[in-house]
């Protein structure tokens, strides 16, 4: 994992980074600025359980393009959870939060996510462990807000007025940050891609 020292705050942007976009960008500008974290880390998954897999680019691949595309003096890129051999989220919060007790957390995830958030696993736990940020998406702003999840959570939704002190808070809590919104997705770049038919090599 990326070096940290005991009392800072650190946002997790979790994603299979296939491929990574100004969109990944973006959103962590936003939550490095509004959360007032010190770093932030995208950590590059082996694979999502709710997304098919047969158009998953290798895991050093996405990384080096993770790489390439954040190149930022806060922004760390990571693939932690191969070594660990997890796949689920609650897993991965429990180990940073094992490994890095003295470290505030917090989890980051684009208003797309929240609205099948109450698909994932053990969904109700995972905004027990942690704090989390959502990052508003073109598209998904209404959705999001008559999500099951958002519903449920409703009562811990703090004020954007308070993002910056999120990462100390005890969850359940979380805000929405609204801001600039880029409509690019690593869906629609593959599905463009196909398109244009077979890539090149350099």
């Amino acid at each position: 994992m990326p070096h940290v020292e005991p009392g800072m705050r650190i946002g997790l942007l979790g994603g299979s980074f296939n491929p990574p976009h100004e969109g990944h960008l973006n959103a962590s500008l936003i939550a490095l600025s509004r959360l007032g974290l010190d770093r932030l880390w995208w950590i590059v998954t082996p694979g999502n359980p709710l997304k098919d897999a047969s158009e998953l680019e290798g895991l050093e691949q996405r990384l080096a393009l993770s790489r390439r595309m954040a190149n930022h003096p806060r922004i760390d890129i990571t693939a932690f959870e191969a070594r660990y051999k997890v796949r689920y989220t609650q897993d991965t919060l429990s180990i940073v939060q094992r490994t890095h007790p003295l470290v505030d957390f917090v989890w980051i995830m684009g208003a797309d996510n929240l609205a099948s958030f109450h698909r994932w696993q053990n969904w109700r736990r995972i905004a027990a462990m942690m704090p989390f940020a959502v990052i508003d998406r073109p598209g998904s702003t209404l959705s999001s807000r008559s999500a099951p999840a958002a519903i449920a959570l409703a009562r811990w939704r703090v004020p954007e007025s308070q993002a910056k002190n999120l990462a100390a808070m005890h969850p359940p809590a979380w805000v929405f940050l609204h801001g600039p919104r880029s409509p690019l997705s690593s869906s629609a770049i593959r599905s463009a891609r196909k398109k244009s038919g077979p890539r090149q090599s350099p």
